[in-house]
């Protein structure tokens, strides 16, 4: 079993690790630390809470104070990148902690806060900087940030700091580096574009990829996955049907869009949840507020975007739930990895339109586990369920309570009515206030399309001539996507189908008209699956080339 002795660490960092508890590195600080130690770049798959941390902070700390001092002079000689405040608060005080006996002077770098207080500490020096993308940039404008001194540059959750658009901000910063430093590149997924800007950017890197932990034999695991296959229209009244059986004590619902969060976070506090709304129009203090009421049990759902929930790490969680199929395999298992931690069981529930099944197919190949389709509680469940409750309640009450200053209650109607009634009486009140189902309807069951229904529906679609090609059955908002190769490029409409319908939930019959220009295509899908589309075409390639996959602007119209 390694040690952290074992790994060469300075007897400071050591007596600090003694200090906080930690007893034997992770998987992925066994594997990495020797490799950065050793002055390697290193390129690292893997998610929010295996560790990681610490496996990027203790070389960077032993590297950065060779002979157990602090430097001092020619700025930061640390660079560590990170999508939001709450990340940089985070791991700036993880390694303040590591780096205390070192003299180490750590300072996180964000929006939202003024700026003044960090230029001063800037100019007094510091050894490690932990910022955001956007504020570093504006530090660099400033001269405020100087990185000629950087020995370490380390992205944290890059392809988080991707997808909320700093690629351009990171891009500035790396070629601001110096060419000798050592680049460090730690992402939960590994979509082209971190391979790309690692290709640009990391010299020879070490690889990587923190494997999954497989329960041992014969063990439950540690997270129950569970999915829904209903239609759009249902979706609302299942998540609060299934969420009324389930009875999570604190959990995260993932949506894909602002709106969806808005909208999902009203539905759940009508109902009678107390929900909270996190996604990037929400401000810094508001967020802030948002995350300590979720910890505190103050609230008891929270509504995110898959951006805005970055460095939220609740310990009490106890459900995840994807309110849509995420696009990418790899974000599922990123968000089901934030419960089940420490021997405790989480649970994880997907809502699937009956397209989306094959998604969910594609997330049993990744994870190699079975995800288990079940039936949206029925109204009956629901009252079975509460009455079950009201029992368990009852009897905890008999067991644990003192009883004695209702006996003359009871006792007075026993004298005018059968006990047996008198119980039945109290047991209503106490079932009647503990709430009551506000469905009364039943949600119609759905089912996947049938292999083939969805094979028919692509020879169809693929049989078309011409440029263009009206569907039917795009009954409700549709929007048209740009790609960036058309007949120049020998594209055809039958090769933009094929690609859809083999990379994205989408049948034949859910693709609308396609016009094929000189230079691009436009093609008609429907509203809601558009991002979707658009995610799994830049996955892969038409005609043997990767075109540029948008939403039309005005100018193509």
């Amino acid at each position: 079993m390694t040690t952290f002795a074992d790994l060469d660490l300075r007897p400071e960092l050591l007596r600090a690790l003694t200090g906080l508890g930690y007893e034997e590195p992770t998987p992925i600080q066994a594997e990495a630390i020797g490799p950065l130690l050793a002055g390697r770049d290193l390129l690292g798959q893997a998610a929010t809470g295996t560790g990681k941390t610490a496996a990027f902070a203790l070389p960077l700390l032993q590297r950065i104070a060779p002979d157990g001092s602090a430097p001092t002079g020619r700025g930061p000689r640390g660079l560590v990148l990170v999508p939001t405040r709450e990340l940089a608060m985070q791991v700036s005080e993880a390694i303040h902690k590591y780096g205390r006996e070192l003299g180490t002077r750590v300072l996180p770098v964000y929006g939202g806060t003024p700026i003044v207080r960090q230029l001063k500490a800037l100019q007094r020096g510091v050894d490690v900087v932990v910022a955001t993308p956007g504020r570093a940039l504006d530090h660099i404008s400033r001269g405020s940030l100087v990185l000629g001194g950087l020995d370490v540059v380390i992205l944290d959750e890059a392809d988080e700091m991707l997808d909320m658009g700093f690629a351009e901000d990171i891009e500035t910063i790396l070629d601001g580096a110096g060419e000798d430093r050592q680049t460090v590149l730690f992402s939960a997924t590994m979509p082209s574009r971190i391979a790309a800007l690692a290709k640009r950017h990391l010299t020879d890197p070490v690889k990587i990829e923190l494997a999954r932990e497989k329960p041992a034999e014969g063990e439950a695991p540690k997270v129950r996955q569970t999915a829904y296959i209903v239609n759009r229209a249902h979706k609302p009244a299942a998540l609060t049907r299934v969420l009324d059986h389930e009875e999570p004590t604190a959990a995260i619902v993932f949506c894909r869009t602002r709106a969806e969060v808005d909208e999902v976070t009203v539905t759940l506090n009508g109902r009678g949840y107390r929900a909270e709304a996190l996604h990037g129009g929400i401000d810094q203090e508001q967020r802030s507020r948002v995350v300590e009421r979720l910890k505190s049990g103050a609230t008891e759902l929270v509504v995110a975007t898959d951006v805005a929930a970055r460095g939220l790490d609740v310990d009490t969680l106890t459900h995840v739930v994807n309110y849509d199929v995420p696009a990418a395999p790899e974000a599922y298992v990123h968000r089901i990895g934030r419960v089940g931690r420490a021997g405790r069981e989480g649970v994880a529930i997907t809502f699937a339109q009956p397209r989306e099944h094959r998604m969910l197919k594609a997330i049993e190949r990744l994870t190699r586990q079975k995800i288990a389709i079940e039936q949206v509680p029925t109204v009956a469940d629901l009252k079975a369920r509460r009455l079950e409750l009201t029992r368990a309640s009852l009897r905890e009450s008999i067991l644990e309570d003192d009883l004695g200053q209702m006996r003359t209650v009871v006792e007075g109607l026993a004298e005018e009515f059968d006990l047996m009634d008198v119980a039945l009486a109290a047991v209503k009140l106490a079932h009647d206030a503990s709430g009551s189902t506000a469905d009364e309807e039943d949600i119609p069951q759905a089912a996947p399309p049938k292999p083939r229904d969805r094979d028919r529906d692509r020879g169809s679609a693929r049989g078309k001539p011409g440029g263009g090609k009206p569907h039917r059955g795009l009954d409700g908002p549709t929007t048209r996507l740009f790609v960036g190769a058309g007949r120049a490029a020998h594209v055809r409409p039958q090769d933009l189908v094929g690609a859809i319908t083999g990379e994205s939930p989408l049948s034949g019959r859910e693709i609308g008209s396609i016009q094929i220009h000189d230079r691009f295509s436009l093609v008609e899908v429907p509203e809601d699956s558009a991002d979707l589309v658009v995610t799994a075409l830049r996955r892969t390639t038409i005609k043997g080339r990767k075109p540029q996959i948008r939403r039309e602007t005005a100018r193509h119209r």
